[in-house]
């Protein structure tokens, strides 16, 4: 599972970040949790606010950090079947 976080490296970003690991530990799954930082490669998901979550290439919400428990739906919803 290819999970990103899109942003500055701000306050949010920070905090959306351990919000997935934490899902992640909930949901007892592992997965590696990427901060992409660059403004051209967070272009290319084509988001306009940040911090964004990115699971499997598909953006999951953006310019808002969502609860431990929204970030786990968004997982298994891509989780492999």
């Amino acid at each position: 599972m290819d999970i990103k976080i899109l942003g500055s490296g701000c306050p949010n970003c920070a905090v959306l970040h351990q919000r997935t690991m934490d899902a992640l530990a909930a949901l007892e799954f592992a997965a590696e949790v990427q901060n992409v930082e660059d403004p051209i490669e967070i272009a290319k998901f084509l988001v306009l606010t940040t911090p964004a979550l990115v699971v499997n290439g598909k953006v999951k919400v953006a310019g808002r950090v969502p609860v431990i428990q929204q970030i786990s739906r968004y997982i298994m919803e891509e989780m492999p079947r």
